[in-house]
């Protein structure tokens, strides 16, 4: 398949640039695959579309404050994103990140990030990336990271240095269930849920488990290649516990379906499967590519915001409910004023 059968017409307006007040104030469209049909209600509403013995299983990966706004000796103001740390470890010092401008940086240059809070150039890396150690006080780079480190929202989010609306991304671009720090960009179809709302969940008996995927620019990297099948999606560090893994069977047993909250937690579920529709507890690089034609072996259901034309991430959306139902559900969510991306709505596909 060619990448443009991914395209579609996106109005500049519809890129959400900040939540709506309260998470569950969203809306949702659902998709029936079966059916072939579609309908719209707030986001609340996903309790009158799941059913007792579904299981929702969710991304618990927590955002790294991964932005860092810094100065070469030149003057001259850079910004740095935290990719991933030497190591696996945030506390370590050492850090492979993305940089915006590195023109005249070389091993041994200083980026200064705060009077007490700066980044040593190592090396660079394969592809582009620059190796940084962090030098902070008392060597708790962690603790300098959140003081002075901003939420990474996405680049069509627009955000300048002060921006006001930092303070609330600090909080909204983050699941409430987050507990595991490694992403530097949010699971965002869970970002509607409320607490109170996965407590209603659970009292109708609709259970919940947990995965981890670190999100990290492999998830968003744009699709070069001519051809779909040729793009490689990057590998990224994931966990599937054992008592996800048992709640899973347990579904299965019970005639429930298993809703995947997220691509990011369908490409786990679906890395970590196994034949007769049960998954593999383990760790480690998640390196799935999810393109049409897959298989599904784990994923009945797909809780998913709306996405970029021509990213890995609606291909993935497409695999599961077909690259026309879902084209024909973006044309119809523009037409009827939907909110997209990060801090967009979201789709149900059942």
């Amino acid at each position: 398949m060619r990448v443009e059968e991914f395209d579609y017409h996106l109005p500049p307006e519809r890129i959400a640039q900040a939540p709506v007040p309260r998470r569950d104030e969203s809306r949702l469209m659902i998709v029936d695959r079966a059916r072939g049909t579609t309908a719209e209600c707030g986001f609340a509403g996903i309790r009158e579309h799941l059913r007792r013995g579904d299981l929702l299983v969710v991304n618990d990966t927590k955002v790294l404050p991964a932005r860092l706004r810094a100065r070469k000796a030149t003057g001259g103001s850079v910004e740095i994103l935290l990719v991933r740390p030497a190591g696996g470890d945030p506390a370590r010092a050492s850090w492979s990140c993305m940089i915006s401008s590195g023109r005249g940086l070389r091993p041994g240059s200083r980026l200064t990030i705060a009077a007490d809070f700066e980044a040593e150039v190592e090396e660079w890396e394969e592809g582009g990336r620059l190796r940084v150690r962090l030098h902070a006080p008392d060597g708790d780079v962690a603790g300098a990271i959140h003081r002075h480190g901003v939420p990474p929202v996405p680049p069509y989010i627009r955000r300048g240095p002060g921006d006001p609306r930092e303070g609330m991304d600090r909080e909204r671009y983050q699941t409430v269930y987050a507990r595991d720090e490694g992403a530097i960009a949010a699971p965002t179809a869970g970002l509607h849920f409320t607490r109170e709302l996965l407590q209603a969940l659970d009292r109708s008996g609709v259970g919940t488990s947990r995965i981890t995927l670190h999100v990290g620019p492999g998830t968003f990297r744009p699709v070069r290649t001519a051809r779909v099948e040729e793009h490689v999606v990057e590998a990224e560090w994931a966990r599937l516990p054992e008592e996800t893994a048992a709640a899973v069977d347990a579904c299965r047993a019970r005639g429930g379906r298993v809703v995947a909250v997220g691509t990011t937690t369908t490409r786990v579920l679906e890395w970590r499967a196994e034949e007769g529709r049960r998954v593999r507890p383990g760790e480690g690089m998640c390196d799935l590519t999810i393109l049409p034609g897959h298989r599904f072996r784990v994923v009945d259901a797909l809780l998913t915001n709306f996405h970029l034309p021509r990213s890995s991430l609606l291909m993935l959306v497409s695999a599961f409910a077909g690259r026309e139902r879902v084209l024909r559900a973006y044309a119809r969510a523009v037409e009827r004023g939907f909110r997209f991306y990060s801090y967009g709505d979201a789709m149900l596909l059942t």
